[in-house]
């Protein structure tokens, strides 16, 4: 049986009623790779009270609970402990967070810093309001094995984690900062074009009104630019599937098919905007930077980079000066897929790759290294690299202010 099996009979054996999965791409502070006090997969305080009800009623200092984990993708057994730390209400502190520790300590494969990058789904059972009474955890070890996670459940993008209760109904677990209820990104149905109450918009044109939704952005760093739209954007795109596909769903379908069919292209859509959304929003930036570029165009053969500078004409002139060509590929997540542009752009030497992965292994950097791989990472995300990475990463803005010099 393949990994790729083994992950689907897993994901049939903790649905249903009372599982509840938590999914995420690990973070370097999830894992040991920065060195966190507390290095464990983060999960919001809402999540830890819903999941252990016990402990939010709790007047005690600091109440916890212990719960038993499997590790299944990995065939270990262990345990985590929920702690609430609450010197707010008792004693003369002021902290009031959640955490949720232990999972096998230092040898567990959740906390080795080589996971950093990589999706994992965390299966929680719990009956009738009850504390959570067990976790099943698969740590996905492969591209493949992520691809089949994601066409069940949709992208899994950094920093925003996925929660799916027994009913399937899917939330975000970590809301992207700044945002508030007259947020211009949380625009009533009646805000947003007609035509899109009743079907989806192409990404570009998403993109754009998200652009639209924020013009004070124009004046402030690309890095900050990229992070926020995207953030819009996203916001935005959830309003729109709610107002299509709940109605949807709350009609009766005719058939079982039917409806693995429709859930099936909520999925494939998840997807399919996250795969282009980053790309188009680097490219409205490098537009209104003035920064002259090729998107999506042959280089040779049938390769096509994400960007090539400062054309695809520039870059098959064989005349033309190969120290002021540059490319630019373009992945959300970068762990065991950066291989995939080593091939782009054979007269680029350096290749630079945009992500908003949330840290790298530092065996997985030096492999980036050695194949003249360079990160270009929103600068607001360096700070969840390893100190030893960080002086090595390029931010947009100095990505774009080196591709204008040369």
């Amino acid at each position: 049986m393949t990994p790729r099996q083994r992950l689907q009979q897993w994901m049939e054996r903790v649905s249903g009623r009372g599982w509840g999965w938590y999914i995420k791409t690990l973070s370097g502070n999830d894992t040991l790779l920065n060195g966190s006090h507390q290095a464990g997969p983060y999960i919001t305080k809402d999540l830890v009270f819903g999941l252990f009800p016990s402990i939010a009623i709790a007047r005690s200092l600091n109440p916890r609970l212990t719960f038993p984990v499997a590790i299944d993708s990995h065939s270990e057994e262990t345990s985590a402990t929920a702690i609430w730390y609450n010197n707010h209400l008792v004693g003369s502190g002021t902290r009031n967070e959640c955490r949720v520790t232990g999972w096998g300590g230092g040898s567990s494969p959740l906390l080795d810093p080589e996971s950093t990058g990589s999706l994992c789904v965390f299966a929680f059972h719990q009956q009738d309001g009850k504390d959570c009474d067990q976790c099943r955890v698969w740590l996905c070890s492969s591209v493949e094995e992520e691809d089949e996670l994601q066409s069940r459940v949709g992208a899994v993008e950094p920093g925003k984690p996925l929660f799916l209760d027994s009913s399937g109904s899917l939330t975000i677990s970590a809301a992207s900062p700044g945002q508030s209820p007259s947020d211009p990104c949380q625009p009533g149905l009646t805000d947003l074009p007609y035509a899109w109450r009743s079907a989806f918009p192409e990404p570009p044109d998403l993109v754009a009104f998200a652009v639209e939704r924020l013009p004070s952005l124009s004046s402030v760093s690309p890095d900050h630019r990229l992070i926020r739209r995207r953030e819009c954007e996203f916001a935005m795109f959830r309003t729109i599937e709610e107002n299509i596909v709940l109605p949807r769903i709350r009609s009766a379908f005719q058939s079982v098919n039917q409806f693995v069919e429709y859930a099936n292209s909520v999925t494939n859509r998840r997807k399919a905007r996250s795969g282009v959304s980053l790309e188009l929003h680097a490219k409205s930036i490098f537009d209104e930077q003035g920064l002259e570029y090729s998107y999506d165009e042959v280089s040779e053969g049938r390769k096509r980079p994400d960007f090539l500078f400062p054309s695809a004409k520039a870059y098959r002139n064989r005349r033309f000066p190969t120290n002021r060509l540059h490319m630019l590929a373009v992945k959300t997540t970068c762990k065991d897929r950066w291989r995939q542009i080593l091939n782009e752009a054979d007269r680029v030497k350096e290749k630079h790759l945009l992500t908003l992965q949330e840290g790298v292994s530092l065996n997985q950097f030096r492999e980036m290294r050695s194949a003249d791989v360079t990160l270009v990472v929103p600068s607001g995300l360096h700070r969840t690299y390893h100190p030893k990475v960080r002086r090595h990463l390029l931010s947009l803005s100095a990505f774009m202010q080196r591709v204008a010099e040369t």
